[in-house]
């Protein structure tokens, strides 16, 4: 067998038309969705970042604002700041990009910001109410697998699905998110037993580890849809946590590595944000 590749770039283009015309519907109806991305320091990377989310939005129609912070500023000034925008009806998604500088505690930025407005999933309001199976936002990788699982036209109810990987990034959240859409679902890491045993009856395996090609074909089930998750330079190259030639020999589907989950990250902060003006407005 020689697996369908899930294209993450084709699936993130197609998702991007669909949300212009949202983005057209709700200014229509008089409501314009905003982000505010707030940066501290100089960080090159995350300049980058900041641009490319800065320039989706422009090609949305998306109003957005970056706010360029110094890298001195307090732990207190910057959570004054971030309150403020809390209240700005101006904005639906409030957005601080990592890294932070080692002086300010990461966890009380991520939680001053208002849940309606987090539009990254972070806040431990929207993680419990995934947890409780409510309404909630959705981190953006977790919910960007989720519509690459979706693509393939199988449905995830009654699947087995095993998350290799337990971050709160990206493994809690989407075996959250998983078992919202009624998979049975297996969490497994670096101390679980029989890793391969397990991982080789899922239907739908999801790899998270951070470990260039760790995860190779005889882990994979005949047939199963193949998520990996990981990116790594190894040898000037990108390579993900899951080695691609031998697994792409027995799954169904797998996204590659580049070209997969990465293009499905920035689309679903956009998506995030739009359905934040939509709900809250």
């Amino acid at each position: 067998m020689s697996a369908s590749i899930i294209d993450g770039k084709k699936i993130a283009a197609d998702i991007k038309e669909e949300l212009k015309v949202r983005v057209a519907d709700l200014k229509k109806a008089g409501k314009a969705p905003g982000l505010v991305v707030i940066q501290v320091g100089e960080d090159p990377a995350s300049s980058v970042y900041v641009g490319k989310k800065h320039q989706m939005c422009e090609e949305l129609g998306i109003y957005s604002e970056v706010i360029k912070l110094p890298e001195s500023i307090s732990e207190d000034d910057l959570i004054g700041r971030i309150e403020e925008l809390n209240r700005d009806e101006r904005f639906h998604g409030i957005l601080v990009q990592l890294p932070l500088p080692a002086h300010i505690d990461t966890d009380a930025v991520i939680e001053s910001i208002s849940y309606e407005k987090d539009v990254d999933g972070f806040t431990t309001q929207n993680t419990g109410r995934l947890m409780c199976g409510m309404d909630c936002t959705l981190a953006c990788t977790p919910k960007g697998i989720i519509e690459l699982i979706k693509s393939t036209g199988i449905d995830i109810c009654g699947k087995d699905a095993v998350v290799i990987g337990r971050s709160n990034i990206v493994g809690k959240p989407v075996a959250m998110a998983l078992l919202k859409e009624s998979a049975t679902v297996t969490m497994c890491h670096s101390k679980t037993r029989d890793l391969a045993g397990i991982a080789s009856k899922a239907d739908i395996l999801v790899v998270s580890i951070g470990k260039p090609e760790a995860i190779d074909g005889s882990y994979v089930k005949e047939g199963a849809v193949v998520i990996d998750v990981g990116i790594s330079r190894v040898d000037g190259k990108l390579k993900g946590d899951v080695e691609f030639e031998s697994a792409s020999e027995k799954a169904g589907y797998i996204t590659p590595v580049p070209g997969g989950v990465g293009p499905m990250t920035i689309i679903m902060l956009m998506k995030n944000t739009i359905e934040a003006c939509e709900r809250f407005s």
